[in-house]
């Protein structure tokens, strides 16, 4: 077994990092709030770090899962930043969602101290992490993919190495381009099912078994008939996705014109206060218009 720091303990960290503990390792954790840190450790064991570096001191893997490139770079970076705490010969694992470019950058000054990096975004929600079942898409050398594939593998279903660093991050941007899709052509099927005088739950039912199903279908439809929209990855996160998705498009040359529509859907959405909504809420906005 391993010793681990886990760095952010929101929606998706607290439980993977409790994870860890039930898998035999010894976990240290932080949060920037420290009060959180101090909930998991009184509820899971372990230790709490008051900085990053002292979180990772002595660690051999550093997982992190926190919110953007610029609270990615924080608590990397610095003087009580993870870095500062690691060994030549640790491995960093970023399961936060952000662009190819910071984890590139980040990359490269790991490994001028020879400290290895794997852009591990997941997919899967909050559920998936409380279950254990997330799918974790990564990126980075294959001998050092190799090494964490089986500490990642205690909140994990299926992890797979995509390429080099940024593959997994790549492979991330593919991942919400889809789901945005998907959601919004869920959401004008059900609003056009309830205009019509159907039973969305029963058309669900329906066509879920055919060739429109999907996982969004399956999980989503219920709280959407039922306007309810807590239970999942919030608008405010979804927009921050799909904004490194458009940009890195225009960087590719990519087209993505379904992509930057529901971006702006999901912009009505927040207007309407729904920016901690679950993803599903697209919804919300047609039956808004009437």
């Amino acid at each position: 077994m391993a010793k681990v720091a886990f760095l952010g303990l929101g929606v998706m960290g607290y439980p993977m990092a409790g994870h860890l503990v039930t898998a035999g390792h010894e976990v240290c954790v932080y949060n920037r709030t420290a009060a959180k840190a101090e909930a998991w450790v009184a509820e899971h064991g372990g230790t709490m770090g008051k900085t990053p570096r002292e979180a990772a001191n002595g660690a051999d893997f550093v997982m992190a899962c926190v919110g953007n490139d610029d609270d990615l770079r924080s608590v990397c970076l610095g003087e009580e930043g993870a870095f500062a705490g690691m060994n030549a010969g640790t491995t960093f694992v970023d399961h936060t969602t952000v662009s190819a470019q910071v984890t590139r950058e980040l990359f490269a000054v790991g490994a001028e101290a020879g400290i290895a990096f794997v852009d591990a975004p997941v997919s899967g929600g909050q559920a998936g992490a409380e279950n254990g079942q997330l799918v974790v898409m990564c990126g980075g050398d294959q001998a050092v993919y190799d090494a964490a594939e089986p500490i990642i593998g205690a909140y994990a279903k299926l992890c797979k190495r995509l390429g080099d660093s940024g593959a997994g991050q790549l492979c991330k941007m593919v991942n919400q381009i889809c789901i945005a899709g998907l959601v919004q052509g869920l959401s004008e099927g059900l609003n056009f099912a309830e205009k019509a005088g159907l039973d969305g739950c029963d058309v669900v039912e329906v066509i879920g078994g055919g060739a429109a199903g999907s996982w969004q279908m399956v999980n989503r439809v219920g709280t959407m008939v039922d306007d309810e929209f807590e239970h999942g990855f919030a608008v405010d996160w979804m927009r921050k996705d799909l904004g490194i998705c458009l940009s890195t498009g225009d960087e590719i040359g990519a087209s993505l014109p379904v992509t930057a529509l529901v971006d702006q859907f999901y912009k009505d959405v927040q207007k309407l206060g729904g920016g901690r909504w679950d993803t599903s809420s697209l919804i919300k906005r047609l039956r808004a218009l009437g």
